[in-house]
């Protein structure tokens, strides 16, 4: 049997994959998520969502991505690694994943001509939405900025014919913020913060809830998710990665509830064996 299962759960709470059933939305990531969706629905371009590593940004992609199946006007791809060697793969990989046709001949001034015709295809001649979301931007070269930057450029009188969300880590910022043309293109920009300590209480409790907890006795006491809070600065990864622990604490330990010593002992186990700085 799951540890989980043990614990009166039907699935594992503290996931860290990015499953957006678990994705608790605080205040941040709504406000980024619905100015996401408005930009894409009023097609101004291009949208860009920056965080410190685990701010919740690779989950709010998941769920934009979500919403985005739910549409049946909208065309979209994602790009989860964009560290490609130079243009022509960078277009090769674009036009793959939006299955345009092409050969293997194709030199990098054709692949630009078949997207931006598929761009106008689609985009104008159909009236659909085509939408590219690329996670860990920071890794874009500025190859690859330069030529989105171009395919930004396709647009009619009224909107513009491909809907880009970049979503990258804080140094991504002053990448783009030495490419003038392309930051003038930023039409929604929006900085992911770590939780506050009510969030991460929300966002603890929530999580045991999807994941089919529906007991009386609470599994962290207030006092064990302050701990956490302190440890964790409401980074959620880390956030869940010490509740993964706790829970698993919880078993060995045969007690109800996590309480503040488990994990006081959780967090000194991990700084005696240096990996305070990788949870």
């Amino acid at each position: 049997m799951s540890y989980f299962k043990v614990l009166g759960l039907e699935r594992e709470p503290f996931s860290t994959s990015p499953d957006p059933e678990f994705f608790y939305l605080s205040k941040e990531h709504e406000t980024a998520l619905t100015n996401t969706i408005i930009e894409l629905r009023l097609k101004r371009g291009l949208s860009v969502i920056l965080g410190d590593v685990g701010t919740g940004k690779t989950t709010l992609s998941r769920k934009l991505i979500r919403e985005l199946k739910q549409r049946n006007d909208v065309i979209f791809s994602i790009m989860l690694d964009p560290s490609v060697e130079n243009e022509f793969f960078f277009l090769t990989w674009l036009a793959k994943n939006f299955e345009i046709p092409i050969s293997n001949s194709e030199t990098v001034l054709e692949l630009r001509d078949s997207l931006e015709k598929f761009l106008f295809q689609k985009g104008v001649n159909e009236n659909m939405t085509i939408v590219l979301v690329i996670d860990e931007a920071q890794k874009l070269s500025e190859s690859s900025l330069e030529t989105l930057r171009v395919l930004l450029n396709y647009e009619t009188n009224e909107y513009k014919l491909l809907q880009l969300v970049l979503l990258g880590q804080l140094e991504f910022y002053s990448k783009i913020a030495n490419m003038p043309n392309f930051l003038d293109r930023v039409s929604f920009k929006y900085t992911l913060n770590p939780l506050a300590f009510e969030e991460v209480r929300e966002m603890i409790n929530f999580r045991i809830r999807q994941a089919g907890y529906t007991a009386n006795t609470p599994l962290f006491l207030d006092e064990a998710i302050a701990e956490i809070y302190d440890y964790s600065r409401g980074y959620l990864r880390k956030t869940m990665m010490i509740s993964h622990k706790a829970l698993k604490a919880l078993i060995l330990n045969n007690k109800l509830s996590v309480d503040r010593l488990m994990v006081r002992e959780i967090i000194s186990t991990e700084v005696k064996h240096g990996w305070a700085n990788n949870s």
